[in-house]
C-alpha cells in the first residue's frame, strides 16, 4: 500500500503544531524542535511539516512505499516519465533512515519516492536538486 507524503515549511512551528493537530484530530506521531509528523490513516497520508529555513508553503510531496519491491515499481514510472531523477539511495532526512528518489514535475514541484527503513536521532541532510531541475513547463 502506499501513501501520500505532503511536507510543508513553517515558520512558527508550535503554533503549526497546533493547528494541524486540530485539523486531524490527533497529536503528531513525530515531534522534534524542528520537525513534526502525523502518519494518518484517513486520509492516509505521511503529513509532515518542519522549520528547515525554506519560505512557508510546500516544500514537497512524495510517494511512501511499504516494501522495495513497492519502491522499485514507483521508481520504474518515474523514470518513464521523461524528467531528471535524482536516486539519493540510503540517506537519513526527517529523523528516519530512507531508500529514496527525486523528481520535479513540469511546474518545478518536488516529488519524493521514499521506503522507510528506521527511525533516525538526528533531522539529517536535505537533497540538492539542483542538478536535476529544469526550466518549468
Amino acid at each position: 500500500m502506499k501513501r501520500l507524503h505532503v511536507h510543508l515549511s513553517v515558520s512558527d512551528l508550535a503554533q503549526s503544531v497546533r493547528f494541524y493537530s486540530t485539523l486531524f484530530a490527533a497529536a503528531p506521531s513525530v515531534s522534534k524542535p524542528d520537525y513534526a509528523k502525523w502518519m494518518l490513516d484517513d486520509p492516509r497520508v505521511n503529513f509532515a511539516i518542519s522549520t528547515g529555513g525554506k519560505a512557508g508553503g510546500l516544500d514537497h510531496l512524495g510517494i511512501q512505499v511499504e516494501t522495495p519491491e513497492a519502491l522499485r515499481e514507483v521508481h520504474a514510472r518515474l523514470r518513464k516519465a521523461d524528467r531528471p531523477m535524482l536516486d539519493q539511495g540510503a540517506t537519513t532526512c526527517c529523523y528516519a533512515q530512507s531508500q529514496k528518489s527525486w523528481i520535479v514535475d513540469p511546474q518545478g514541484v518536488s516529488w519524493e519516492t521514499f521506503l522507510t527503513t528506521g527511525e533516525s536521532t538526528v533531522y539529517g541532510d536535505s537533497a540538492d536538486l539542483g542538478a536535476i531541475r529544469t526550466t518549468h513547463g
